[in-house]
């Protein structure tokens, strides 16, 4: 190379890297790095931490842009009990990394068959609408505001072009929308994100107060609906409501011997079995039976109903309706009028006065029975109403506490706004989300299999993370049945 065409080189390259270095000067100019970084170094010296670096590094960290949600992914998944469900995935952009926050299963809801081409086509419609509109609208969000982004996005577009399926004569008001298991999935995936990324629980990132309370465990004993062995259909489930004030461990031991005991009494039956819910089912062919072998079980460890423990049977009387001749086969080839029912539901509170609760007694059409039984049983016993698919109809008579459960379509949304409603007003249950939301009780199922124990012990963590903390705070409840309709005076911290 020549001596001029050398010189010349070196002119470029000197010129290449002033360029270069006054486009750096003008890019931390802009930026304010100088400033940040002469900040960062004062605070540096005059903390002098013995991690120069760790500290220096949390320094910038709060300094780092807020987390963005990526992308949002669903796939067909296999649940627990080998059901067909969905499976959610939120990826996050922190500190400049795309990262997997919350992976989040979804079973579906309750309206539909275990097993059937329906529930294969919800699935499906479910990861089509996470993986296509709805990785889309979130796309660059911060997760702790999307929750009232997506009930948003769900009116204004997703519910007017999901397929609607309408329930069967017995329930015509109330739809089921094909693919909606994508609106729950995603919301709670959503909202696990955003508590993620702020270093804090669930439950106080949906409502954080000065206090939290633990509600109340009520433990499923027996399943007597009709996907259990024997006639009887019309008690789905018996659960056991606990004396209030005992911390989750006691319920869950106490809940523990009863069953025990009552295996040890039905250990000569062989078509016993545990079900879904993680509770014992056995054939039983009357109303009275279940409660009978209950009511044994709970003298033998000196614990009679009626003074530690008490019931509540979730009746389940909607699924139970034959439309054609307008009557509940409340067993296999027994049929029952509405007003029959009533006459039946009194007969067996009279005789059980441990039995302080029922759940879902009559499908909501029959707001008279509903209202005649109130008004005879109402003192001793109290009925409750399902309202998770958030019925457009009346308040029902007689109704004195409410059942929400997080399924198919509900948002972490529409919890806090049911929640909020339901407060100084009636009892809820929740499946999941009960620490956070201002619940009395919580039912999570029996006690029996990992997946059910897990939310048990997940439970006990939560009572004493708070108990340490000195914020567990504990709800003032009346005597029986009466705590659910008076529950929710907020007692000082115990």
């Amino acid at each position: 190379m020549s001596h001029r065409a050398f010189s010349k080189r070196v002119c470029e390259d000197k010129r290449d890297f002033d360029e270069m270095k006054n486009a750096a000067v003008e890019f931390y100019r802009v930026s304010r790095v100088p400033q940040d970084m002469e900040r960062a170094l004062h605070q540096l010296f005059l903390h002098r931490p013995a991690d120069l670096h760790g500290y220096l590094a949390d320094y910038f960290a709060n300094l780092a842009a807020p987390p963005r949600i990526s992308r949002v992914t669903g796939r067909q998944v296999y649940d627990a009990r080998g059901r067909l469900s969905v499976e959610a995935e939120v990826y996050c952009v922190v500190h400049n990394k795309d990262k997997v926050k919350v992976i989040f299963l979804h079973v579906c809801g309750v309206h539909l068959v275990p097993e059937s081409q329906e529930r294969t086509e919800h699935v499906m419609a479910a990861v089509l609408w996470i993986n296509e509109p709805l990785n889309s609208f979130f796309l660059c969000y911060k997760p702790e505001i999307c929750s009232k982004l997506f009930w948003d996005f769900y009116y204004i577009t997703g519910k007017k072009s999901i397929v609607e399926k309408p329930f069967p004569a017995v329930e015509p008001q109330k739809p089921v929308l094909q693919g909606s298991l994508a609106v729950g999935s995603v919301s709670l995936a959503v909202a696990k994100t955003g508590a993620q990324i702020q270093g804090i629980h669930l439950y106080e990132h949906i409502a954080p107060p000065a206090q939290f309370h633990i509600p109340v465990s009520l433990v499923t004993l027996l399943s007597c609906g009709k996907t259990s062995p024997g006639k009887l259909n019309l008690l789905e489930e018996v659960i056991l409501i606990p004396k209030v004030g005992q911390q989750v461990k006691q319920i869950i031991t106490m809940a523990l011997e009863v069953q025990k005991e009552m295996m040890r009494i039905m250990k000569t039956l062989t078509n016993a079995f545990v079900c879904d819910s993680g509770a014992l089912a056995v054939s039983h062919e009357r109303a009275e039976q279940p409660l009978d072998l209950i009511a044994e079980a709970c003298t033998n460890l000196g614990v009679p109903l009626g003074t530690q423990i008490h019931l509540a049977l979730n009746c389940a009387a909607h699924e139970l309706l034959d439309p054609s001749k307008g009557k509940y086969e409340v067993a296999t080839g027994v049929l029952k009028s509405p007003d029959e029912l009533v006459d039946l539901y009194q007969t067996l509170i009279s005789k059980y006065p441990a039995v302080v609760a029922l759940i879902d007694p009559f499908r909501q059409e029959d707001g008279d029975q509903w209202e005649k039984l109130s008004s005879m049983i109402g003192n001793s016993c109290s009925l409750l109403s399902d309202v998770s698919y958030k019925s457009q109809g009346p308040p029902l008579p007689g109704v004195r506490g409410h059942i929400l459960k997080h399924i198919n379509e509900t948002t972490v949304s529409d919890l806090i706004h049911m929640t909020s409603e339901q407060q100084g007003n009636n009892c809820a249950f929740l499946l999941v989300q009960a620490v956070g939301l201002g619940l009395h009780y919580v039912k999570l199922g029996g006690l029996s299999g990992a997946e059910r124990m897990t939310k048990y012990n997940r439970l006990i963590s939560i009572e004493e993370e708070l108990a340490q903390q000195g914020i567990l705070g504990r709800f003032f409840f009346f005597s029986l049945p009466c705590d659910f309709s008076l529950a929710g005076q907020r007692n000082k911290l115990s």
